[in-house]
């Protein structure tokens, strides 16, 4: 689902920008609605680092966890391990027997919150180089999703050049005066959407934990059966990504400096245009 997780969250940055600018007046630079629809499709990628694959032989695991290749895996290793240790101090009695830590901790609201404000923080606290390694791990991950087939192809390699030129790139873009919250804020929000993926599918996830739901901590929260997507299924490639990107480019077509004229005649805030 690694593309479909990429481009929900880029139509959920664009989607939530052209509200907050129309009904509250609350505008982004382009470079900024820019940076932070890269960053959030990057990070609804992000929750899967807890699908590591074979490291060793730097094969299988999700989209995210063969980002970076290797080293991206071996992460990958670690996060699935501690996710499912995790698991087995904090199950209920009622809670299944696991023997991987996949659609787990990473899979929650709770992780969502707590690795956006983290993100947020440490790209307010740490400056400049910390933005830019924020950006270039984010624009990695976007890369791997919206540009699936060509990484494929030709390797990590490409994930890692893209992301170094992009990154740098954009870092120089954003406005100084402006708080770089707002990679946390992406970061928060690509998380979410990507559980709200995961919901619709027929595995779901337990988004609600430490909440006990029918006495389970780990409770997994979807669809029913009849109406749950296959995660890779032809709905999903046949409808829901589709749909996905037909948002993304009215959201792209929406901050067209003309279209902002012709729908408000003001330019649709001085931000959406410059």
């Amino acid at each position: 689902m690694g593309p479909t997780h990429a481009m929900s969250g880029a139509a959920l940055w664009l989607a939530g920008s052209a509200v907050a600018s129309a009904a509250f007046g609350i505008d982004q630079t382009a470079s900024e609605l820019a940076v932070g629809t890269i960053a959030c499709a990057g990070a609804a990628l992000y929750p899967d680092i807890d699908c590591a694959g074979r490291v060793t032989e730097n094969k299988g695991g999700s989209t995210v966890a063969r980002s970076f290749g290797v080293v991206s895996l071996l992460f990958a290793e670690i996060v699935e391990r501690l996710c499912y240790w995790f698991y087995l101090l904090t199950k209920s009695k009622k809670d299944k027997k696991r023997n991987n830590g996949h659609r787990l901790f990473t899979h929650t609201i709770v992780h969502a919150g707590l690795v956006g404000a983290g993100t947020g923080f440490l790209a307010a606290w740490g400056g400049k180089f910390a933005v830019i390694a924020i950006l270039f791990v984010l624009t990695g991950l976007a890369v791997r999703g919206l540009m699936n087939s060509v990484v494929e192809k030709y390797g990590w390699v490409v994930t890692t050049g893209i992301s170094l030129a992009v990154a740098y790139g954009m870092y120089h873009l954003l406005d100084e005066n402006r708080s770089y919250w707002l990679l946390g804020v992406a970061m928060g929000v690509g998380c979410f959407i990507h559980i709200l993926g995961d919901v619709i599918t027929k595995m779901g996830c337990p988004m609600f934990f430490p909440i006990p739901i029918q006495k389970r901590r780990w409770r997994e929260i979807g669809l029913p059966d009849s109406i749950a997507l296959r995660a890779g299924g032809k709905a999903e490639y046949k409808i829901l990504l589709p749909a996905l990107t037909v948002m993304v480019v009215l959201g792209m077509f929406f901050f067209l400096p003309e279209v902002q004229g012709l729908l408000f005649d003001q330019g649709g805030g001085q931000g959406a245009t410059e």
